[in-house]
């Protein structure tokens, strides 16, 4: 009896195939996650090998309770046989990876906007996270999940603390006047009584400085007119000299 096996070889086929993406993927993830941690400076290459505990070091810089990640991914996968139940707990694993994901981008100098592209592609947003030019810098506004059971309380050796010394700075929401730290200046943007850089303050506007004027507007006080002739002694101006309408007749011989 002749058996036809090319359905089993196609499944063995890729099956391996997938199995050699996996692996790929898991290491250029754990390269990312390595440079990542060393900008935060935790000790230790080997913590972004290891799987899990991988992912609870991540949630741990992102101000996150690490052992909440482990209850979640490991409940997981024990429970995703279980309909409905298992996948739940998956979901709010990947979201509590992507709540780390934010806070990390944030101290990397990387705007809210960017945690999209984690959500989308996560292993670009390592990538790029891994090897720009941005330092770590934990002092950043206070993570809204500061005082819940969510927040990070663990000390770990090897791995810094992330509330800065001296605490939190305060929040640039509720304090508009207050430059968040870790992020350069934003353009068009200037604290009241200062004139912004390159740009000359405009006049009613608030935190203009008494004295300053826009260069190039006439009539303001300290712009130098154009010379004026003098007036006459009858509060007229001179009217101008008229040009001969004939030329001179040349001198007789």
């Amino acid at each position: 009896m002749y058996y036809d096996t090319s359905g089993i070889f196609a499944l063995a086929g890729l099956a391996l195939f997938l199995l050699i993406l996996a692996l790929a993927a898991y290491v250029v993830s754990s390269i990312f996650l390595m440079k990542i941690f060393e900008k935060a400076g935790v000790q230790g290459k080997w913590r972004a090998w290891v799987p899990v505990y991988s992912m609870m070091v991540f949630s741990k810089l992102g101000d996150l309770n690490p052992w909440w990640s482990l209850v979640l991914w490991g409940g997981g996968l024990l429970l995703s046989r279980i309909p409905v139940v298992g996948q739940l707990i998956i979901i709010a694993a990947a979201v509590y990876s992507v709540l780390a994901a934010w806070r990390v981008g944030l101290k990397l100098q990387k705007e809210a906007v960017w945690v999209v592209l984690y959500v989308l592609v996560s292993i670009v947003w390592l990538g790029i996270l891994a090897f720009d030019r941005s330092r770590w810098n934990p002092a950043v506004p206070a993570a809204p999940w500061k005082d819940s059971i969510l927040a990070d309380t663990t000390t770990w050796a090897g791995i810094p603390s992330q509330v800065p010394v001296g605490g939190y700075p305060a929040n640039p929401v509720m304090n508009p006047g207050y430059p968040q730290p870790g992020y350069p200046q934003q353009p068009g943007y200037q604290q009241p009584g200062y004139p912004q850089p390159g740009y000359p303050q405009q006049p009613g506007q608030p935190g203009a400085q008494p004295g300053y004027h826009q260069p190039g507007q006439p009539g303001q006080p300290g712009y130098p007119q154009p010379p004026q002739p003098p007036a006459a002694p009858g509060g007229e101006p001179p009217l101008p000299p008229v040009p001969p309408t004939t030329p001179p007749a040349p001198p007789q011989q």
